[in-house]
């Protein structure tokens, strides 16, 4: 038997002042964004930016749809635009902010299942990390150097 011991390391800052620069301007766009989502169902609300290597900057909102789940997180939303009107740019960061129309959310919250599954991807096909920050509608940011590190155990290319 071979034990082995997986650590993941966070870095939380206690508000979006203690950013650096860039990456507080990232996560205004992604809460900008965010307020624009299209949520009649959840009324949650999801907004997230990409920082790409040639400094572009592509928003995505969450987009909901009667028929779930034919709607769309907004990670996915935003990485899949940059894959596709944006080819071969590497994705350096992500902020994603989230709120809900019937609390308030001051923690942080991060990609659900799928859209981790999908920054991998990204993360896997380029061979580099996708910084993430992530937040709720105020509060505490979260800041993880890689998806890698929030899903330790991953399903990629070579799984198949």
């Amino acid at each position: 038997m071979k034990k082995i011991e997986i650590v993941t390391t966070f870095i939380e800052y206690d508000s979006m002042a203690e950013l650096a620069a860039q990456d507080k301007a990232l996560m205004e766009r992604a809460i900008q964004v965010r307020k624009e989502a299209y949520a009649p169902y959840s009324k949650f609300r999801v907004g997230a930016a990409l920082l790409l290597e040639d400094g572009t900057i592509v928003v995505g909102s969450n987009q909901e749809n009667a028929a779930f789940p034919s709607g769309l997180c907004a990670e996915r939303t935003a990485i899949f635009y940059a894959g596709a009107v944006h080819p071969g740019k590497k994705i350096l960061k992500i902020a994603i902010t989230a709120s809900s129309d019937m609390k308030l959310t001051n923690s942080p919250i991060p990609p659900c299942g799928a859209c981790r599954q999908s920054i991998l991807e990204y993360e896997t096909k380029q061979e580099q990390p996708i910084e993430m920050y992530f937040m709720g509608a105020e509060g505490k940011v979260c800041y993880s150097p890689s998806l890698v590190n929030i899903l330790p155990f991953h399903f990629e290319k070579d799984s198949i």
